[in-house]
Formats: C-alpha cells, sequence, structure tokens
C-alpha cells in the first residue's frame, strides 16, 4: 500500500493518480478521515494513560474514605482509557482499509485512460505477408492439430474447459522455450528459486493480488491457502519481514513456476487455443532495489524482456500501460505485444511492472538507510521471460508454405530439431 505519510502531504497527487486509474478519488478523503481521527483518539489515550500514572501515585498515598474516591474515580478513568484505546485502534484499521483500496500512485509519464489508451514506445520486425509468398496463414490451433501439438479436447475431458495437453514436440517447445528463459535469467544475474504454487492469505495480500482481482485466484478453503497465478507472489513473500543489505546493488530472482487463474470475467473471450486458459508454464524475473535505482531496474528488466523477443524473430511491439490497466501494485508497467498474423494485431507475451514501495510496505521488507540510521522500504519491480502463450505467436510467425514450422535459431539446441513437422 501506498506510505500514509506522502497521502498527508501530498493528497491532491493521490487523488489525481486515482482518477487517471479510473478509480475512486474519494478514498483519500475517507483514509484523512479515519487517519486524523485515529491520531486524535490516539493522543487523548495518550494523555489521560499519562494521568492515569500519575493518579495511581496519589491512591497510594491516600488513606480512608478519601482512598476509596480515588479507587472509584481509577475504575472510572481506566475505563474511559480502555475504550480511548479501542477507538484510536478502531480507527487506525478503518484507514488502513481504505488505504489498501488505493492503488499504488503512478509515476510522471504514465499515460491516463484505460486498457486502449496506451502509448506506443517502439515497433520491432515487419509482420510476414502470407499471400505475398503465397499461402494462407493458420492459427496456432489449427497448426497444432495438424502436426500433434496440442490436444485440447482431451484437456476438457480430464479437467474441463480451457484446460489442454502439450504433446510431443509440442510439449518440447514449451520445456525448451522456459529453459531458455532461465538461462537467460542466468545470465543477467538472477538467482533461481524453486517457488512453492500454494501461499497464506498474507502473502497473497501482501503481493496485492487479492484486491480487485480476488476472483480471478483459485482458494483452497480447507487449507486456507491459495494457487498462485504467478511466482511473483512467492519472490515478492520471500523477504517478508526482513531487512536487506542492498548496499552491493538489488537482489534478482528468477522461477519457473506453473500458474493457476480462474480467468473470471473471461467469458467468451479467446476460448480458442492456449492464449487464455486455466494452467500454463511461466518464467518471471524479480528484484528488491534501492527505491533510487526502481526506473534503472524496470528499464533494464524491458532490455532483457526485448532480448527475448528478438530471439524469437518475430515483431513486436513495447508499449507503455495506461493508468486503467494498470494493477493496484504498479506504478508504471511496460508490456510487449507480439504480432499474431491470424488475428491481425498485437498480443501481450511480456510485461515489466515497477511497484514501487506498494508491496514492500505491505510486507515489510526494508533496507538499512544508507544515511543515518533506522530502515526505509525497499522498491519491487517483476517482469515475464516467457509464458506458454508465447507458443502462439512462435507457431503463427514460423509457419512454412509445406505446412512445417521453423523453430528460432535460439531455441534450437533446446528443442533438439530446427522444424517441427
Amino acid at each position: 500500500m501506498i506510505d500514509i505519510r506522502d497521502l498527508r502531504e501530498h493528497p491532491e497527487t493521490v487523488r489525481a493518480s486515482q482518477r487517471a486509474r479510473g478509480e475512486d478519488d474519494s478514498l483519500v478523503d475517507v483514509v484523512l478521515e479515519a487517519d486524523a481521527a485515529h491520531r486524535s483518539q490516539l493522543a487523548k489515550f495518550e494523555s489521560l494513560r499519562g494521568q492515569q500514572k500519575s493518579f495511581g501515585k496519589q491512591v497510594a498515598a491516600a488513606q480512608g474514605e478519601e482512598k476509596q474516591a480515588l479507587l472509584a474515580q481509577t475504575k472510572e478513568m481506566a475505563a474511559k482509557v480502555k475504550e480511548l484505546d479501542r477507538s484510536a485502534a478502531q480507527a487506525a484499521s478503518d484507514r488502513d482499509v481504505a488505504l489498501r483500496k488505493i492503488g499504488n500512485v503512478i509515476l510522471d509519464g504514465v499515460p491516463v485512460g484505460g486498457e486502449d489508451d496506451y502509448v506506443v514506445l517502439e515497433e520491432h520486425g515487419t509482420p510476414r505477408d502470407f499471400t505475398a509468398e503465397g499461402f494462407e496463414a493458420q492459427d496456432h490451433l489449427e497448426l497444432s492439430d495438424r502436426l500433434g501439438l496440442l490436444d485440447m479436447k482431451r484437456g476438457a475431458k480430464v479437467s474441463g474447459s480451457r484446460f489442454y495437453f502439450l504433446k510431443g514436440a509440442g510439449a518440447r517447445l514449451e520445456s525448451g522455450l522456459m529453459r531458455f528463459a532461465m538461462d537467460a535469467a542466468f545470465k543477467h544475474g538472477f538467482e533461481q528459486l524453486n517457488v512453492p504454487n500454494l501461499v497464506s492469505e498474507s502473502t497473497m495480500v501482501g503481493a496485492g493480488f487479492l484486491d480487485a482481482h480476488a476472483d480471478e485466484v483459485y482458494h483452497l478453503a480447507a487449507d486456507d491457502l491459495y494457487l498462485t497465478g504467478t511466482s511473483e507472489v512467492a519472490l515478492a513473500g520471500f523477504h517478508s519481514d526482513e531487512i536487506l543489505d542492498l548496499s552491493d546493488g538489488p537482489k534478482r530472482y528468477t522461477a519457473l513456476s506453473t500458474c493457476y487463474r480462474r480467468e473470471a470475467g473471461s467469458h467468451g473471450k479467446d476460448t480458442r487455443g492456449i492464449i487464455r486458459v486455466h494452467q500454463f508454464q511461466k518464467v518471471e524475473m524479480f528484484a528488491y532495489t534501492r527505491v533510487e535505482d526502481a526506473v534503472a531496474e524496470h528499464d533494464r528488466m524491458l532490455s532483457i524482456e526485448r532480448e527475448m523477443l528478438d530471439a524469437m524473430e518475430m515483431p513486436y511491439r513495447v508499449i507503455d500501460t495506461a493508468a486503467g490497466d494498470l494493477g493496484g501494485p504498479a506504478a508504471r508497467k511496460f508490456d510487449c505485444e507480439a504480432w499474431v498474423p491470424t488475428q491481425g494485431r498485437h498480443r501481450e507475451l511480456t510485461s515489466t511492472s515497477n511497484c514501487t514501495t506498494y508491496q514492500a510496505r505491505r510486507l515489510n521488507t526494508r533496507e538499512r538507510n544508507t544515511e543515518g540510521s533506522g530502515t526505509r522500504m525497499v522498491a519491487t519491480l517483476n517482469g515475464t521471460l516467457a509464458t506458454t502463450r508465447w507458443m502462439v505467436a512462435i507457431l503463427e510467425n514460423h509457419q512454412q508454405a509445406d505446412g512445417t514450422i521453423n523453430v528460432p535459431d535460439a531455441l534450437r539446441p533446446y528443442v533438439g530439431v530446427d522444424k517441427l513437422s
């Protein structure tokens, strides 16, 4: 969540951020009112508590009827102190509940608006003209059916809609892509972690995944555990309640995990193939940095994502995501979208988010101040290096007139073949 001190000092900045996100800016006033009530009740509590301690000395020195009268007053004062303590705690709870509903304050330059109000920052490559090459492009599901790479029918038979089996070369393509991504992360200094796919409610809340999108998360009620939709959740919780030493630079981690999403509210959207499914593989980058280093780390993650997409030899673009399309923890997000020929549009393959101190404040992840004493919150960032969805763009962009699919050069050592046929 955001820093209450920043909200007190710059309420209009937070209101503007809420409006840019298309969210309720009156929450700022709700927080401020609850915060003022908390501070007022707390001041009264501390004042009366001080009087109570002083009054105790008078009671000890008194005798007879005077002592009995003072004891009666002490009992009344104790009840009032208890009530003020309860009121202060309730006001603090009300403040924090409202504060958690406010998304991270967006950074300067983030486009205002919703899903369609992004700004294109870069475009790489040129979409192929399949008509000029003498054949009509097939979509990834047609290609997969013909080459035996994917089985949606048996996936639905075993688990229901939006589940699937990858088969043979299809399974090798996915696993090769993930290994290539993990090697890329290692090359760039990310330490590999194998993470839990089930996490506690406190971790899920701390990472910011039980706010606006709680209905997209699988919850195991009997165990009160949550299946993660990205390893970002476990990676964010890895250093919760810890004080980090960032004097040598950011702490960088990467993980390959199976991800689970209910895709609530997506009925009728991308039901064909594996663009929007309930289970998939994903390689994630995650970094803990000093606040001053967060923007540079964000640019670094984006450059690594671009390297990955360049290696896949397909057209893509980089967009600056609009405020209304940001998740609650993100202050800024860049997406890389690959061209999907049969859809005639770009589709998101990667995203990288600068979450500033939003997650760290919820999870109590700090660093020691480099100047002076005490501690302060760190910044957290995340970025995608590969997901199962990448196969859609790889298959469609690399299909050939003879019905085969070229494997990008960078993936050939990982997949074991030059062509899928």
